[in-house]
């Protein structure tokens, strides 16, 4: 019971260290707020600009929240089509591959030109970096279905379509649930960089204007703001994947 109270504590233990570290060196160094801001230099500014944070906050999660439902539809489907099919997974895999090699942020301006500045390039850089995780364990899960087991269900009676609809989606399941956590936390980074670039709204571009005008605390913020959402949305799949897939994690529930 101690070691799983410790571990449930752990994350904020750390946390609270390492701010308390933090803020020790900046004082005990004298650190120039405008060079690295010491953690109570940040929680001042938060309070002081929360109504200005918050609304680029809701900007950004917004729209990193639309892209990121579009990746799921595209990783999903696009997944079950390479992992059901051996052609299919040995020629898109390796071009898909390719393509999440490409740095997301040098799309920024060809979707400017595309889309103009606004909500556009944010929402599709946000889907451009967070639908392969997704397809690819998708892709997986299927993919990787037991030969033997398919076989048995093949003589039970079971068609192709049987296999992968009824036992080879829920057996990728936990690997969807791994791909959601990985990939939100890459759609909020595809929103930010994109609102940097091209918007006046949203976290990105608070960062750009806090950076202008020196106030490095502001800035700081919004990576909290950003940093926190991330990792609220993270906890919500882990808490719907606690539930929806229990079987997978059987032997976690009995220690």
């Amino acid at each position: 019971m101690k070691q799983k109270s410790l571990e449930k504590w752990s994350p904020w233990i750390l946390l609270v260290l390492t701010i308390l570290i933090w803020e020790v060196l900046c004082r005990a160094f004298n650190v120039s707020e405008f060079v690295f801001p010491s953690p109570w230099r940040i929680a001042e500014q938060t309070v002081e600009y929360r109504d200005v944070i918050a609304g680029h906050a809701w900007r950004t999660y917004w729209v990193t929240m639309v892209g990121f439902g579009i990746a799921i539809v595209v990783g999903v489907l696009l997944g079950f089509i390479i992992g059901s099919s051996r052609l299919a997974y040995a020629a898109v895999y390796p071009l898909m591959t390719a393509f999440n090699a490409l740095p997301k942020a040098a799309f920024v301006p060809i979707l400017v030109v595309w889309f103009g500045i606004g909500i556009g390039p944010a929402i599709l850089t946000a889907f451009l970096i967070s639908f392969f995780p997704i397809m690819v364990n998708i892709a997986t899960g299927l993919a990787t279905l037991e030969p033997e087991l398919e076989d048995v269900l093949r003589v039970l009676g079971a068609k192709r379509w049987d296999v992968l609809v009824k036992v080879g989606l829920p057996r990728s399941m936990p690997y969807f649930y791994g791909s959601l956590k990985v990939a939100i936390t890459l759609a909020f980074v595809g929103t930010t960089v994109s609102e940097m670039t091209a918007s006046n709204e949203g976290i990105g571009y608070l960062l750009i204007s806090a950076g202008s005008a020196m106030q490095m605390g502001l800035a700081f913020s919004g990576l909290v703001v950003v940093g926190a959402m991330a990792m609220a949305m993270y906890e919500l799949f882990s808490a719907i994947e606690k539930r929806t897939t229990g079987w997978a994690h059987r032997g976690s529930q009995g220690e």
